[in-house]
């Protein structure tokens, strides 16, 4: 069965099929584009490519116009993007042709700028083949890439014109990357919704044939396509989509500081940054001693980490941590919880609060 959400945003407005299988409304899709004589450029993760050829054909409805990249944070990079661009130019695309992503998240925000920079825009679709991707990245319409200064420095608001949620490349995935997607889901019920946070409790251990999973995805997407369509470009003074930045603060210092590791990716990261945060809550007295506690749990639960995989030196994290995007006039902006299930940004938050924090987490 083949669930369909919408992300609301007026003429930019896009379903998300989630299901098992889409083959039936994927052909119905690329068909179409094929019929109106609409070329298709495949980008890809090369491990997906040769897991899955089938899926390229029914793309592309024969050999495919394919780009294979390394699904590496280290290529969310200007080198890459050049290459992808360099590509594009020899494809003969036009402003007609279209894009598609499909990959984890890595592969769905290179291309995704890439088809938001070419020729001024091009449509674009989104196959999420990540448990990351799924629930989180390939919706909204965020795309970009790293500088060596911090994480998504560079990037656009660009809407895919559909994404393609099919649970069957959950069963390709490995434990550790399984593991970072958990990280975005608990971030869901930590921010919106107590219910889901709970459920995520009472089935650890989760894993890609969890028969739960998929009702656990789709509530994720409903739940990020409502905040999306409220506030699409994080423009609102307080709360909104800066809500989605629940544990990213942290997580993205970690990631910027160990270089983009291969080892301690960014499902890794925000799972630490989520302990930061509810740490970080509860020095505010938002947050009770117990539900900090079962934050914790869970996380260590969904095989995820609470301390930081090596000494890191506090300044470097918080040099870090200053040039993230949410910064406003010089100051730290965080997402603290208010409880379990809603989650509120805070400013003006006390920077030997915060190095006490990475301190606990093993910084020096």
């Amino acid at each position: 069965m083949t669930e369909i959400l919408q992300v609301d945003l007026a003429e930019r407005s896009y379903p998300i099929y989630i299901g098992t299988d889409l083959w039936e409304v994927f052909g119905e899709v690329t068909g179409k584009l094929r019929h109106d004589g609409r070329r298709i450029a495949v980008i890809a993760d090369g491990f997906v490519a040769k897991k899955q050829p089938e899926l390229l054909k029914r793309v592309t409805g024969g050999e495919p116009l394919l780009l294979e990249l390394k699904g590496s944070d280290a290529n969310k990079s200007l080198r890459v993007l050049g290459q992808i661009y360099d590509w594009m130019a020899r494809q003969k695309l036009d402003r007609h042709s279209v894009v598609f992503a499909v990959g984890g998240g890595v592969v769905g925000d290179l291309a995704g700028f890439a088809a938001a920079t070419y020729l001024r825009g091009l449509d674009y679709y989104q196959v999420p083949t990540s448990l990351l991707a799924m629930v989180d990245s390939s919706v909204g319409g965020k795309t970009g890439l790293n500088l060596k200064a911090g994480k998504n420095l560079v990037g656009a608001f660009w809407q895919p014109r559909a994404v393609f949620v099919d649970t069957m490349f959950l069963d390709t995935l490995k434990a550790d990357q399984f593991a970072c997607g958990m990280a975005e889901i608990i971030k869901y019920g930590l921010l919106g919704d107590a219910h889901l946070f709970r459920q995520l409790e009472r089935g650890a251990p989760w894993h890609g044939q969890h028969p739960e999973l998929p009702s656990v995805i789709n509530d994720c997407c409903s739940l990020k396509a409502v905040i999306v369509g409220d506030d699409e470009r994080e423009t609102k003074p307080s709360g909104g989509r800066a809500l989605l930045n629940l544990g990213h603060t942290f997580g993205h210092a970690v990631e910027n500081v160990l270089g983009y590791s291969k080892t301690f990716g960014h499902g890794q990261a925000v799972g630490l940054g989520l302990v930061l945060a509810a740490r970080l809550s509860r020095r505010l007295h938002w947050l009770g001693e117990a539900d900090r506690t079962r934050v914790e749990r869970l996380v260590e639960l969904c095989q995820l980490p609470v301390r930081l995989p090596k000494p890191l030196k506090v300044e470097k994290l918080m040099e870090a941590m200053k040039l993230d995007k949410k910064v406003r006039g010089g100051k730290l902006r965080f997402v603290a919880l208010k409880a379990i299930g809603r989650a509120e940004t805070v400013d003006n938050v006390s920077e030997d609060w915060v190095r006490d924090l990475w301190r606990e987490a093993g910084a020096v």
